[in-house]
């Protein structure tokens, strides 16, 4: 049998299946992890390594007479039935020897079951967490329940008896639970008040301390309005006036004039147009 097929596996050496154990496997057998990971660094330090079928010997070649085949085989056993080294074995390409060297290609037998393995290791793991989360909420209901019944006896008009048959309690058992229920409560923390709960940060939930609610009128001057936004301000005509261009002038306003002025207008007019009677006419210079 292989050393890397995980918790039914045996240590590679020659020993039949039926012997019969050796008297020292009868004993204690003191941990040589230790000792291999002082001799040995490169294959049994830092991050695990598929190990060399057979590696038994050669620990035994290497170091003859220091470890007992109980000694090697407890250790290659707990070394080999790890996740790290199961998760190691199915991402390595080959197996290492004492010196940390390439001895062999993983079987795909061993990876298989390898593989499997840290299946059915990773569905247990999951059904514990599943089994712990449960259990964690049937004991947070089964305390609520029991606040709640301590609530109802204390403020209950009822008799005890009938308190139980309306609660579905068992007289005996009253007892036990409200005692329960009022260590459970005396435990708890206290709750903290509303105020604080509301908000942590401002008494009050509000402004700061010692001031009230600004009002409009107290807003500086030249502080936009956040209404507004960062539209600019409009000017004549409800349009933003334009950069670099100027105002076009204004018309300005000309009284009208009579009819006696529009009349004598027009009769100055007309004697600049025609020359005087006594004034010669005017001759060519090249006459």
């Amino acid at each position: 049998m292989n050393s890397d097929l995980p918790e039914t596996a045996a240590p590679a050496d020659d020993t039949p299946a039926h012997a019969p154990a050796a008297p020292e496997a009868q004993t204690p057998v003191s941990d040589a992890t230790a000792e291999l990971k002082a001799l040995f660094p490169a294959l049994f330090t830092g991050k695990p390594k598929p190990v060399k079928l057979r590696i038994q010997a050669d620990i035994q070649e290497r170091a003859p007479g220091k470890f007992s085949k109980a000694q090697l085989s407890a250790f290659l056993r707990r070394h080999t039935g790890s996740t790290g080294y199961l998760i190691a074995l199915t991402q390595a390409k080959t197996r290492f020897d004492l010196d940390g060297n390439p001895a062999g290609e993983i079987s795909e037998e061993h990876l298989n079951a390898a593989r499997e393995e840290l299946a059915r290791r990773r569905g247990a793991r999951q059904e514990r967490e599943h089994a712990e989360q449960e259990r964690h909420q049937l004991e947070a209901q089964q305390r609520r329940n029991r606040g709640q019944l301590l609530w109802d006896f204390e403020r209950t008009t009822l008799t005890e008896a009938n308190f139980c048959v309306l609660k579905g309690v068992v007289p005996e058992e009253l007892a036990g639970l409200l005692e329960i229920a009022r260590k459970e409560r005396a435990e708890a923390p206290p709750a903290p008040p509303r105020d604080a709960r509301r908000d942590d940060r401002r008494p009050g939930g509000g402004r700061p301390e010692g001031r009230g609610p600004r009002r409009p009128e107290q807003r500086p001057e030249g502080r936009r309005d956040p209404s507004r936004g960062d539209r600019p301000a409009r000017g004549a005509g409800g349009r933003p006036p334009q950069p670099g261009r100027k105002p076009a002038p204004q018309p300005v306003d000309q009284p009208v004039p009579s009819q006696m002025a529009q009349a004598l207008q027009a009769a100055t007019r007309g004697a600049r147009a025609e020359p005087a009677a006594d004034q010669p006419p005017a001759q060519d210079p090249a006459e």
